[in-house]
C-alpha cells in the first residue's frame, strides 16, 4: 500500500516557488530526473529520509514542517 503526503508535496511546491527555483533545477539538486521531481511535487512518491533531510537543508525548514507535523518553519 503506497501511502502519500499531500501536505508534504504542497510544501515543497510553495517553498520551491518562493525560492523562484524550476523544477528542472531541483530535480538536478536532488539528484533525480525532472519527471521523477514532479511525481514527487505531485504526491505520486514519496522520498528517502536523506533526500528529505538535503530538501529541509536547502529550504531552512525543518523536517516536521516539510512532513506536516509541524506548522512552524522553523530548524530546531
Amino acid at each position: 500500500m503506497e501511502v502519500k503526503m499531500p501536505k508534504f508535496s504542497e510544501r515543497i511546491k510553495e517553498l520551491r516557488k518562493e525560492k523562484g527555483v524550476t523544477q528542472a533545477a531541483m530535480a538536478k539538486f536532488i539528484g533525480c530526473k525532472d519527471r521523477h521531481y514532479q511525481k514527487i511535487e505531485y504526491g505520486e512518491v514519496n522520498i528517502p529520509s536523506l533526500m528529505l533531510e538535503r530538501l529541509a537543508d536547502y529550504f531552512e525548514v525543518s523536517t516536521d514542517y516539510l512532513l506536516g507535523r509541524s506548522d512552524d518553519r522553523r530548524i530546531l
